[in-house]
């Protein structure tokens, strides 16, 4: 089957995730007794902080879905479970990113950035199963696909499940180093070369001395 209609849908679910996360921003109360506006937005910031890391995250995981799905050119039963499944974990990450933004700095704060953490983790798992049982032997890829850019990107993806297990396991210890671990993977998915690194290099076949020099 080809993959048109499971692309629209995936569009449409990463759009509503990522719609959802400014309704955890709160308007701050007006009237007499409360505090200056000014000082009100400021108490804000782990809203603020996890509205960004989220619509950023979710962002970029659309941006590598898109690229996932110009090497992925087929579907069958297994492809859409593993995918229904990756946007289970989209549409859920509002939810722990208002726990992030209401218990940071109280009581609590490492149960929240742990059911935080704990989803990116999922998210990632199923990333990796999804794009592994796609790219086995080419079995769903289109026949253009270049093997180095496949490879290049399941070597980059191995990391980052260690990365999100490490956020997890540093949330019981740690709230903001967890959460510094999940910023700093965000910020490596969306590097433009990310993958060029892991680049396997093309050797050539004529050894350097036996090309013809220029006027040869």
């Amino acid at each position: 089957m080809p993959t048109s209609r499971l692309e629209a849908f995936s569009d449409g679910v990463f759009a509503i995730a990522m719609t959802l996360l400014v309704l955890d921003l709160k308007i701050p109360p007006a009237g007499p007794g409360a505090p200056p506006l000014w000082s009100a937005l400021l108490r804000q910031w782990p809203s603020y902080l996890a509205f960004v890391t989220s619509f950023a995250t979710i962002g970029i995981m659309w941006i590598n879905h898109h690229l996932n799905f110009t090497l992925i050119r087929k579907t069958d039963h297994p492809l859409l479970v593993l995918n229904g499944l990756l946007l289970l974990g989209v549409t859920f990450l509002p939810f722990p990113t208002g726990l992030v933004a209401a218990y940071v700095g109280h009581a609590g704060d490492r149960v929240a950035t742990a059911v935080y953490a704990g989803t990116f983790l999922f998210i990632a798992v199923i990333w990796n199963l999804l794009w592994r049982y796609a790219s086995a032997g080419g079995r769903l890829l289109g026949r253009d696909a270049d093997p180095r850019l496949v490879e290049a990107i399941t070597r980059a993806y191995n990391p980052a499940l260690l990365w999100y297990l490490l956020a997890f396991a540093a949330a019981f210890v740690y709230a903001l180093a967890s959460l510094t671990i999940i910023a700093a993977l965000a910020v490596y998915f969306a590097l433009p070369d990310r993958y060029q690194r892991w680049f396997t290099p093309r050797h050539e076949s004529t050894p350097a001395a036996a090309k013809p020099t220029r006027g040869a």
